[in-house]
């Protein structure tokens, strides 16, 4: 062991005639470890809601969507889609036909988007008709006229309009027909052949499917679709991948991508990431100002001691290093303790999900935790150097101790 960090390490387990002083040394390594173990998990939190949010995202909806530029729909649609679902890049296509509803049962109802969809070809794009909590999505796949046509629809729509598994309920569309009376809604009662529970609120609250065929005769639109759907073998090039599928269909048509759907979402979300870093940052501060004082205080106690050692030729610069050292241990136990409590506290959050949220304000019902091994890295380190910068002036002021002086009453 080096000299210096010798009588750094000795300092620190020996005995002080000034109790205040080991104190402030516990006071210190405690608020290292409750900064660095706060940042673990706060960087957690932020990272998990980032990552949940954005599997849901991608597992309920697709990656890029095609729609014309006008609203009268995608018409002669099957050869343009076996044309798209052939292109480089593109996994999987499927037909949606969206239009908004009012889904009622007896006096309770809400509002809701009918999705009219090919089933098989819709679980290509999405993971949602694999939720199923309730009943099954097989009817959907039954070809041919039903006195109750199948609808399948979101855990919290369900629930608000009060609707299970077989009951029946009615879909009234604002399109509706022209009559002599004026315009009539149009609407459809349904048989609720299943429900789903994705976890994540847009969806649990407002969508429903039915067989596009379905949709289409409660919409008033024929063999009209308005939006083909698309999967992509690199979601993180969705956006180019999606202006190769435009160049593809033509004039007329454009494309979106999940990028662009959630975009706010996901840069407050590292927003939130940055603020809460340096928030959380400025315990880590004041645990260094902790040091800076305990540091501080056993020079004023050490005077004695560094003027014998200097008088038997230790140089300053290595009594500088010896206080210096002492703030690296401090940081060091600190920062070590802190990184054991946060990444175990981390693991048992996201591990059991003990705090459950709000659904409808957080868009999914538990706080999920996703612990990084790269957070710890940028923790440590910036734990150590905000430290290390604290030791300079006490170290310094322990250099120029002049042993002369310093003895001189001794």
């Amino acid at each position: 062991m080096r000299f210096e960090l010798f009588v750094a390490a000795r300092y620190l387990r020996a005995k002080r005639r000034q109790a205040v002083v080991g104190v402030i040394t516990g006071i210190s390594v405690a608020g290292v470890a409750v900064g660095v173990a706060s940042l673990i998990i706060a960087l957690a939190i932020t990272t998990g809601m980032r990552r949940d949010l954005q599997e849901r995202l991608l597992s309920s909806t697709s990656h890029v969507e095609l729609m014309r530029i006008k609203s009268d729909g995608i018409r002669n649609w099957r050869p343009l889609l076996d044309k798209l679902r052939h292109l480089p890049h593109v996994t999987a296509a499927a037909p949606g036909l969206y239009e908004p509803v009012l889904i009622s049962r007896g006096a309770r109802s809400g509002g809701a988007i009918i999705k009219g969809i090919v089933p098989a070809e819709e679980r290509s794009v999405s993971d949602l008709l694999g939720e199923i909590t309730q009943g099954s999505a097989a009817p959907l796949s039954e070809s041919g006229p039903a006195i109750l046509p199948p609808i399948v629809i979101g855990s919290d729509l369900a629930d608000s309009i009060g609707a299970e598994a077989g009951s029946t309920i009615m879909a009234i569309s604002p399109q509706g027909e022209l009559t002599p009376y004026g315009l009539v809604p149009k609407y459809q009662r349904f048989r609720v052949a299943g429900i789903f529970h994705s976890g994540f609120y847009q969806y649990d609250s407002s969508f429903a499917f039915a067989r596009l065929t379905d949709a289409q005769a409660l919409f008033g639109e024929p063999d009209v679709i308005s939006v083909i759907s698309f999967k992509v073998d690199d979601l993180y090039h969705a956006d180019r991948i999606g202006r190769e599928i435009e160049d593809a269909a033509g004039a007329g048509f454009q494309t979106t991508n999940w990028m662009e759907q959630n975009r706010e979402l996901f840069r407050a979300l590292k927003l939130e990431q940055i603020v809460t870093f340096i928030v959380i940052g400025l315990i880590v501060c004041v645990a260094a100002l902790n040091i800076l004082i305990a540091l501080t205080m056993m020079v004023m106690e050490k005077t004695r001691d560094i003027a014998v050692l200097m008088s038997f030729g230790v140089q300053p610069a290595q009594v500088r290093r010896i206080f210096m050292l002492q703030g690296v241990l401090i940081s060091v136990v600190g920062t070590a303790l802190g990184l054991v409590i946060g990444y175990v506290a981390a693991w048992a959050g996201g591990h059991y999900r003990f705090i459950q949220l709000s659904a409808d304000i957080y868009s999914i019902d538990y706080l999920p935790f996703a612990p990084r091994l790269i957070h710890g890295v940028v923790v440590a380190a910036v734990s150590l150097g905000v430290s290390l910068l604290a030791t300079i002036y006490p170290s310094a002021s322990a250099s120029r101790v002049h042993p002369a002086e310093a003895l001189r009453y001794e």
